[in-house]
């Protein structure tokens, strides 16, 4: 019997969720979860073979979830609406054996449970796709300016946090812009965050 747990925040999808799972005779739903934080204390408490894991969750994420995760012998599976390639390139790292979207076909979900209890990894096709033609064009230097203003700190705040002077944060942010391909800060934040690429 592989044994699961779920963690999704919309308790609806996550009640929809445990009773197409539990018409499947070879698994068995064990705990259910609301946000990432519960998930990974599930996870510690009951033991079990896999985790499906919504990402936008609230307390902690479904990534920051997985990563805390890793190495715990669970495997974690991502399901989620979001098909964004910075999303998808921090799951991969995470270790996550698959990374599905809520609008496949409920069997789909099943078989693909069944495939990585057999050791295989599962992602959806339209991800691999977005994973190679869409990669975060910035340093990580440019990452934490980004960040920065992301929070809302102007560019004294940001040079003064990251030990820079203005001139330099200045300049950054030019690269940011010319790279993201965007007219302002506003847009970058939205194309940035749209990308999945914030950590």
């Amino acid at each position: 019997m592989i044994r699961v747990v779920i963690a999704e925040d919309q308790k609806m999808l996550l009640g929809a969720l445990a009773t197409l799972i539990e018409l499947e005779g070879d698994i068995t739903v064990v705990g259910k979860a609301y946000n990432g934080e519960d998930a990974v204390k599930l996870v510690k408490e009951l033991k079990p073979d896999i985790c499906i894991m919504d990402i936008e969750m609230p307390t902690k994420s479904g990534l920051d979830a997985a990563e805390e995760l890793k190495g715990s012998g669970c495997k974690v599976i991502i399901l989620t609406t979001f098909a964004r390639p910075g999303y998808f390139d921090r799951a991969v790292k995470a270790g996550v054996y698959g990374y599905l979207l809520k609008d496949s076909p409920s069997e789909e979900l099943a078989g693909s449970m069944r495939s990585v209890m057999a050791g295989r990894r599962i992602y959806a096709p339209e991800l691999i796709d977005v994973a190679f033609t869409e990669v975060n064009p910035l340093t990580e230097r440019e990452n934490e300016v980004l960040t920065l203003m992301a929070d809302g700190k102007n560019t004294k705040e940001i040079a003064s946090e990251l030990f820079l002077k203005t001139g330099t944060v200045r300049n950054y942010i030019s690269v940011i812009l010319d790279k993201l391909n965007v007219g302002n800060r506003i847009e970058a934040i939205k194309n940035f965050k749209e990308k999945g690429w914030f950590k």
